[in-house]
C-alpha cells in the first residue's frame, strides 16, 4: 500500500483507524510530541511511533508552498479534538515557528534524525525541505560526513508546491524549483559518496505519469502526490483553505460545508486516479523499451520549452 502522510499536525486517530501504513510528519510544531513550551517530548513520540501504523519518520524543516515561514491554524478553526491531538490550547491561533527548536544547526539535525530512529525502535527517519541557499544543504551534507549519522530518506519538496494557506508572495517567489532541487541534491550525495545509502523522495507538483516517470529519471527514489489527490478530491484551489470557507468541504471544520463532500463517491475517484497513473506510468515505461523504473536515466527525459528549444 502507498503510505498516507497526515501532515505535521500530528497522527490522529482517524489516521490510525483502518490500518493503513502512515509516514508521520513531524514539523516545527513538534505537534502530537511536544511540551507545554514547545519543545520535544521523547515520551508521547515513543508512544506514538511504537504503533503498527507508523512506517515512517518525517521531520519538516520547510514545505515549498512556504519555504522560511511557519503556519497558522487560527483559533476559529481549534476543536478540542484537534486541542487534544496537538497538544495546544484552544483559546489562541495555533502558530508553528518557522524553524524546527531541535534542528537550529545541521549536527542538531542529524543529532535530532538519531534520536527518533532510537526511539521509534529503529524506524525509517528522514527529513523533507524546500532547497534555499545551496551551501545550507551542503552544510548538511558535510555534517552526515562528520557525524556518520545519515537520514535514511530526504524528501525535497519544490517551490511550486502549493497550499491555500501561504503567504502568495512566498507561494510565487521563494525556493527553488522542485526538478532543480532534486538535481542539485542528488548530484551533491553522490559527490560526497553517500547517494546509495540515502532515498530521494521528489514531492512537488506532480500531476501526471509523465511528471513522475520524469523525476523517478532525474534521480528520485520514490514520488509524492498530493495536489493530483486533491484535484480528485474535489478541490478547486479557491485558496480558503485558513479561513474555515472552503466551498467544496475539503479544507474547513464547517459542517455546513464539509456535509457536501461525499466521501464515498470522492473516496472512488482518488483511487481511480491513482489507478489510472500507474497504468499511464507503465505504458510509459515501456514506450522506452524499459522493464524496470531503476533503468530511467536522465538521457530519456527531453521538454521541448519552446519552438526551437528543448531541455
Amino acid at each position: 500500500t502507498s503510505p498516507g502522510t497526515p501532515g505535521p499536525g500530528g497522527a490522529s486517530p482517524y489516521h490510525l483507524k483502518h490500518g493503513g501504513d502512515i509516514v508521520w510528519q513531524i514539523g516545527s510544531g513538534l505537534f502530537g510530541c511536544r511540551t507545554d513550551d514547545g519543545r520535544f517530548n521523547p515520551v508521547t513520540f515513543e508512544k506514538m511511533a511504537a504503533k503498527p501504523q507508523i512506517k515512517m519518520i518525517e521531520i519538516k524543516l520547510s514545505q515549498g508552498a512556504k519555504p522560511g515561514h511557519g503556519g497558522v491554524l487560527p483559533k476559529a478553526k481549534i476543536t478540542h479534538e484537534i486541542a487534544m491531538i496537538r497538544h495546544i490550547p484552544m483559546d489562541k491561533d495555533c502558530v508553528s515557528p518557522a524553524v524546527n527548536p531541535e534542528c537550529t544547526t545541521p549536527i542538531a539535525l542529524l543529532q535530532f534524525v538519531k534520536t527518533l530512529r532510537e526511539l521509534s525502535g529503529g524506524k525509517p527517519v528522514g527529513f523533507k525541505l524546500c532547497i534555499g541557499n545551496p551551501a545550507e544543504f551542503l552544510a548538511i551534507c558535510k555534517a552526515m560526513l562528520e557525524t556518520n549519522i545519515l537520514p535514511d530518506f530526504i524528501t525535497i519538496d519544490g517551490s511550486e508546491g502549493g497550499t491555500g494557506a501561504a503567504p502568495i508572495e512566498l507561494t510565487n517567489s521563494v525556493g527553488t524549483p522542485l526538478r532543480d532541487g532534486l538535481v542539485f541534491v542528488n548530484r551533491a550525495l553522490q559527490g560526497i559518496g553517500l547517494r546509495q545509502k540515502v532515498r530521494l523522495i521528489a514531492s512537488g507538483k506532480a500531476i501526471s505519469a509523465f511528471h513522475v516517470i520524469r523525476l523517478l529519471a532525474l534521480g528520485a527514489d520514490t514520488v509524492n502526490v498530493a495536489r493530483a489527490m486533491m484535484f480528485a478530491l474535489g478541490c478547486i484551489q479557491s485558496r480558503s483553505c485558513n479561513t474555515d470557507k472552503c466551498p467544496t468541504g475539503i479544507a474547513t471544520q464547517d459542517p455546513a460545508r464539509y456535509k457536501a463532500l461525499d466521501i464515498e463517491l470522492k473516496g472512488q475517484r482518488v483511487a481511480a486516479f491513482h489507478e489510472a497513473m500507474i497504468e499511464n506510468l507503465l505504458e510509459l515505461l515501456a514506450a522506452a523499451g524499459l522493464e524496470k523504473l531503476e533503468d530511467l536515466e536522465p538521457g530519456h527525459i527531453h521538454q521541448r520549452v519552446s519552438g526551437t528549444v528543448v531541455k
